[in-house]
């Protein structure tokens, strides 16, 4: 079997529903959120994925990804990994996008970085770690974690550069699988939230 990552972003949070950089910085779920991680985990636990035996777990430390993971029902077997935090947004750390392009009308994270914090390359360099890490064995694994790394993880993945995270959006609470198809790297599924409808 070729390895799969089973990406899950975390639940809302307030600054994720206001559109605030939330990188290092440790912001509790909502309740929405709380209600979100619970319903991932119901279908991760409904077939066809049967609760995921044999599996490698492995979530971000910081608590919204933690707690996601906990509450769809993989906290005893999840790795806290520092590869899988946010990116560190520096002195953008709590801006939205909006106050941001305020000074700097063409600014775009993929591209153009933050001042203070995380590069592109150190971004690219972590996400290059975990997918080597998810090819090193004959197994599947799960991740909990955040939008841009995730993005990131999906970039490198499919051996693209980094600024392919920009076209692919994210929601809080959703499922993507990174695969296969012919050989080749491929999305299998892509931020899919049906577990929240309804």
């Amino acid at each position: 079997m070729a390895p799969r990552i089973l990406l899950a972003r975390h639940g809302q949070t307030q600054w994720s529903v206001q559109g605030n950089h939330t990188g290092r910085t440790d912001i509790p779920l909502l309740d929405s959120g709380r209600t979100g991680a619970r319903l991932l985990g119901r279908r991760l636990h409904r077939e066809p994925w049967g609760g995921l035996p044999g599996v490698e777990v492995r979530t971000s430390p910081l608590v919204r990804a933690a707690e996601t993971c906990a509450l769809a029902g993989f906290g005893d077997r999840a790795t806290p990994w520092d590869a899988l935090m946010e990116w560190d947004y520096g002195d953008y750390e709590g801006l939205t996008p909006a106050q941001i392009r305020a000074d700097r009308p063409d600014w775009l994270i993929w591209r153009d970085g933050v001042p203070g914090g995380e590069t592109t390359a150190g971004v690219a360099a972590r996400a290059d770690t975990v997918v080597e890490w998810a090819r090193s064995a004959d197994r599947d694994v799960l991740v909990f974690a955040h939008g841009h790394i995730l993005r990131a993880l999906a970039a490198r993945w499919l051996g693209e550069d980094l600024t392919f995270g920009a076209r692919v959006r994210l929601e809080p609470t959703s499922l993507s699988v990174l695969g296969w198809a012919y050989g080749e790297p491929a999305l299998e599924r892509w931020n899919d939230t049906g577990h929240l409808d309804g």
